[in-house]
């Protein structure tokens, strides 16, 4: 019988830390709040920066690249945040690094760094982004 007011103690323990990681966000415990990721750099090792401007604007997008489809080269020059929802895309840096970025990840974006992505599944790719721009500055910069 000893063993029971132990276990009822480390119940207790145990609930009070996940009442307190629910509640850390901000919201009351019947709201769950689960963190994806946190980072303080992008998907190269770059710095987080967000961008100085008296005209701010958060954007959000819903990409979807077909089997087979690639963004083309690019660059965006404001921070893009982005969930897959679905399928998987390849990125390729301007050094030839490659990283393949699959459903439930989440990637921050390189900035003003040339990339292409390209779905080489057999599945739509799904991407929902958002994007800290400018207003009235375009998110995406193609290669010519």
């Amino acid at each position: 019988m000893q063993q029971r007011p132990f276990f009822i103690a480390t119940l207790l323990v145990s609930f009070a830390f996940m009442s307190t990681a629910i509640l850390a966000e901000g919201y009351k415990p019947q709201v769950k709040s689960q963190v994806l990721h946190r980072a303080t750099t992008t998907s190269n090792g770059a710095p987080i920066a967000y961008p100085h401007t008296d005209h701010p604007e958060v954007s959000t997008l819903d990409i979807v690249i077909p089997p087979g489809a690639e963004t083309g080269w690019h660059k965006h020059p404001a921070p893009l945040y982005t969930y897959i929802l679905s399928g998987s895309v390849e990125v390729e840096l301007e050094d030839g690094e490659k990283t393949t970025f699959s459903a439930g990840d989440v990637v921050y974006e390189v900035v003003d760094t040339w990339h292409n992505g390209v779905n080489r599944g057999t599945v739509d790719a799904r991407l929902i982004v958002f994007a800290l721009g400018t207003e009235g500055k375009a998110l995406v910069i193609p290669r010519e």
